[in-house]
C-alpha cells in the first residue's frame, strides 16, 4: 500500500489539474459548494438538510479547488461531532472520517479525538463488522450481501487511518469472484453484467493491494471499451445509453491508473463535461439532468482535473502498476 492514502494522492492529482482553470471559472464552482452548506455547518444534496454524504463530497469539491476556509471547516467541525453518536453505514463512516481530517487540515479541528484516544483501533473494529463471510464488506452491520462498492469504500478508510485490510487474500477473492465474462466486475454476486462503477471500484481495490496482474488489466481495458460512449464519456453499463459525469470520472480515473491510453478523446470528453456544467457554477449528473448537486458537481471537477493531469503524477500511477 502506498505511504499517501489513495483518497489524499488523487486530491493532490485533480487539485493540480484544476490550476489551470480561469480563477472565476474555479469561484463560480466554490461559491455553489458553499451555497449547500447548511446552518448546522453539514452540507445538503438536493434536498435540505445535512447529510454525512454530501458533506463528504462538498468538501472533496472545496478541497481541489482550494476554497475551504477555516471559518466554513469550523462549522463543519461543529456537525461532524454531533454525528460521532449515530450508527454509520460504511458510506457515512467513510464520508465522516474523510470530513474529518479535511477539516482538521482546514482549521486544526481535531474530531477524531472525540471518538476515543484509540480512535484508529475503534475505526478499525468498526469496519469489521461490516464483513461478510465470503471476503467482501456490506452496507451495514446486519446487511447479509456484501458489494464492490461498500468494500471499496472500507479499503479506503483503512488506508486513512494508517492500517492495512485484515486477511487481503479474502478480499482479492472476492473481488475476483465478482468478474464476469465481459472482463468487467459487477456490484452484486447475482448480476450478469458488468458496471463502469464497479469495475473501476475492484480495479482500485485490487491495485491497492498489489494484486491487479496484467490479465486483470487486459480485462478492464477491454470492457472499458465496450462502454465508451460517442458523447466522449463512459456508459453506466452496456444497458445505459448516454454517458453520465459518475461513470466517466470514475472510467477515466482507472484508465489513468491503470496507464490504459487511448480510450477517450480529450476534446469530445471536454465537450461533454462542459454540457454538464451549470451557469451559477455546480455540474449536473448528465444531459438529461435538470439541476447540479454537490456530488455530481465533484465528479465533473474530477473530470476537468483528470484532463489537465499533471504527467509526472499519472507516470507515477503506470509505474506503480506495472512494478505490481
Amino acid at each position: 500500500m502506498s505511504q499517501t492514502p489513495y483518497l489524499m494522492e488523487l486530491a493532490q492529482r485533480l487539485a493540480e489539474g484544476l490550476r489551470s482553470l480561469p480563477e472565476e471559472r474555479r469561484e463560480r464552482h466554490r461559491r455553489f459548494l458553499l451555497t449547500r452548506q447548511m446552518p448546522d455547518g453539514g452540507f445538503a444534496g438536493r434536498e435540505e438538510g445535512s447529510d454525512l454524504y454530501y458533506t463528504g463530497f462538498a468538501l472533496r469539491g472545496l478541497a481541489i479547488l482550494g476554497g475551504l476556509e477555516e471559518s466554513d471547516a469550523a462549522r463543519v467541525a461543529i456537525y461532524l461531532r454531533k454525528q460521532i453518536r449515530r450508527s454509520l453505514t460504511v458510506i457515512d463512516l467513510l464520508s465522516w472520517l474523510y470530513s474529518a481530517l479535511v477539516v482538521q487540515a482546514a482549521c486544526g479541528e481535531d474530531v477524531l479525538q472525540d471518538i476515543a484516544e484509540n480512535w484508529s483501533e475503534r475505526l478499525a473494529e468498526m469496519l469489521e463488522a461490516f464483513r461478510a463471510q465470503d471476503g467482501g464488506y456490506r452496507k451495514t452491520e446486519e446487511g447479509s450481501a456484501s458489494s464492490m462498492y461498500h468494500s471499496f469504500l472500507v479499503v479506503l478508510c483503512y488506508e486513512l487511518i494508517g492500517r492495512t485490510v485484515p486477511h487481503p487474500k479474502r478480499l482479492i477473492q472476492f473481488v475476483f469472484d465478482r468478474q464476469r465474462d465481459d472482463g468487467g466486475f459487477v456490484e452484486i454476486a447475482p448480476m450478469k453484467r458488468s458496471g463502469t462503477n464497479p469495475t473501476a471500484a475492484a480495479a482500485a481495490i485490487l491495485r491497492i493491494l498489489g494484486a491487479l496482474d496484467a490479465s486483470a488489466r487486459d480485462d478492464v481495458r477491454a470492457f472499458l471499451m465496450e462502454v465508451r460512449s460517442p458523447e466522449g464519456g463512459f456508459l453506466a453499463n452496456m444497458r445505459i445509453p448516454f454517458a453520465d459525469g459518475l461513470s466517466t470520472f470514475t472510467g477515466m480515473l482507472t484508465a489513468q491508473d491503470l496507464g490504459l491510453e487511448g480510450l477517450l478523446n480529450s476534446e469530445q470528453t471536454t465537450t461533454f463535461i462542459n454540457g454538464l456544467e451549470m451557469p451559477a457554477g455546480g455540474f449536473r449528473g448528465a444531459t438529461w439532468d435538470e439541476v447540479a448537486d454537490v456530488e455530481y458537481s465533484f465528479y465533473g471537477l474530477g473530470v476537468l482535473g483528470l484532463l489537465g493531469k499533471p504527467e509526472d503524477k499519472v507516470s507515477q500511477a503506470v509505474r506503480d502498476t506495472n512494478e505490481t
